[in-house]
């Protein structure tokens, strides 16, 4: 089952979110969260994680130092959780920091992961996808699409 979708939930005095019920099952044998590259706090489950990182990171030469860099940037800016019975992660203070969450949160679906974002964040992002999604969508179209023979 994909991540989809948006919903409003609150980060409560605790730094614990409450995840949507339906999502939890994909959550239930722990999860992954992680500073975003864009100003939001990723949530993954364990497994799916490790594949994304083991994909993004397996081919980069250990001996680069903007490969050490990525891999300190993926794992440090990481920690893992699992659901508590009510249904919520705790996030640790520099991720909050990092997403700029308090109170009210955005849980957005991105099929493989969630993202958390601040509502105002998460409004300008939005904003600026609506804006570009057009001429992005030609774009890769253009580039990447398979060419009939």
């Amino acid at each position: 089952m994909a991540f989809r979708g948006q919903h409003e939930h609150n980060l409560d005095a605790k730094d614990r979110l409450t995840i949507p019920s339906r999502l939890r099952a994909q959550l239930a044998d722990g999860a992954v969260l992680v500073a975003g590259l864009d100003p939001c706090v990723e949530v993954w489950p364990r497994e799916g994680f490790n594949r994304f990182a083991q994909q993004i990171l397996s081919g980069l030469n250990p001996l680069s130092g903007k490969a050490r860099m990525l891999r300190r940037r993926f794992h440090a800016n990481a920690q893992d959780e699992s659901l508590d019975s009510a249904g919520r992660l705790r996030i640790a203070k520099h991720l909050i920091a990092h997403g700029d969450l308090a109170g009210q949160c955005v849980v957005v679906g991105v099929e493989d992961h969630l993202e958390v974002w601040s509502p105002e964040r998460w409004a300008a992002h939005s904003e600026e996808i609506d804006a570009q999604a057009t001429a992005v969508a030609e774009e890769l179209a253009a580039a990447d699409w398979p060419q009939d023979p």
